[in-house]
């Protein structure tokens, strides 16, 4: 029988285990390989699938990462429904290390990526006006507040290709076109997802401030480690966070999203 999954979770920097008694499986997709084995477990009666985008050893830097493939991989799984949280960075200063932020818009700032399964003969033209699923961010950010974690309820979210940081003059760009979030991995992945028909929510946990903040001699720009530190800090309490969605999300909801890929 082939394995199947009704709920993907992707892991990102920091974020590469989740599961426990999993049966790993290797897939092979019209797009190539994923970034890894997916990991698939039983969680409160649901079949669950694990992908850490970046690989468990962190060998694919963003804008190399397999996105096609991995999100093809999730659907040929079965999977409908994608939680996938990001180590971001704040562009505003009441966003705070620490901070998670259920995004509901992105701009794109990458390049090159492969970014659509609609390479022809067949074209198709998909709405983006609201990429993110209305009924998990709204899921995402009532569990967040049950268990007392700083959720900001909605942000527009910057993809940077990478795998540099920002200079100093684009974060006080970023910063002054009001838009909340950085972050290096949400473009294609969400976009992907809503070809595919497959519902996805982006939370972002904070865990720096980019280039540091204009004015603000004592917030440093964002190092490598310090990004890890932050999320390795909150790593429990976003598994905790996802795995209390989990309990709650219905696997048998017809949602809009679905209907992107018809």
């Amino acid at each position: 029988m082939e394995p199947k999954a009704d709920i993907g979770v992707f892991g990102g920097s920091g974020f590469y285990t989740f599961l426990d008694n999993v049966e790993e499986v290797e897939l092979d997709t019209p797009y190539g390989r994923p970034s890894d084995a997916i990991a698939i477990a039983e969680v409160n009666g649901k079949k669950v699938a694990f992908l850490p985008r970046h690989g468990k050893d962190h060998r694919y830097p963003p804008h190399m990462i397999p996105y096609r493939a991995n999100l093809y991989a999730m659907k040929q799984l079965g999977v409908k429904q994608i939680i996938a949280p990001t180590a971001s960075g704040s562009l505003q200063p009441d966003i705070k290390p620490g901070d998670f932020v259920v995004c509901d818009q992105f701009v794109d700032r990458t390049w090159g990526r492969k970014d659509t399964y609609y390479d022809g003969p067949v074209t198709r033209h998909i709405s983006s006006a609201d990429p993110y699923c209305p009924q998990l961010r709204l899921l995402a950010i009532d569990v967040a507040k049950e268990m007392g974690i700083t959720v900001h309820e909605a942000g527009t979210i910057v993809i940077i290709q990478g795998p540099r940081f920002s200079t100093r003059a684009e974060s006080q760009w970023f910063h002054k076109m009001d838009w909340h979030v950085i972050n290096m991995t949400q473009y294609p992945e969400c976009m992907l997802a809503r070809e595919l028909g497959i519902c996805y929510v982006n939370i972002s946990l904070i865990t720096d401030y980019d280039a540091g903040l204009e004015g603000r001699d004592d917030i440093k720009p964002v190092t490598e480690q310090e990004v890890l530190r932050v999320f390795d800090q909150n790593n429990d309490k976003v598994k905790q966070l996802i795995y209390n969605m989990i309990e709650r999300m219905d696997i048998s909801v017809h949602c809009s999203c679905h209907d992107a890929a018809q």
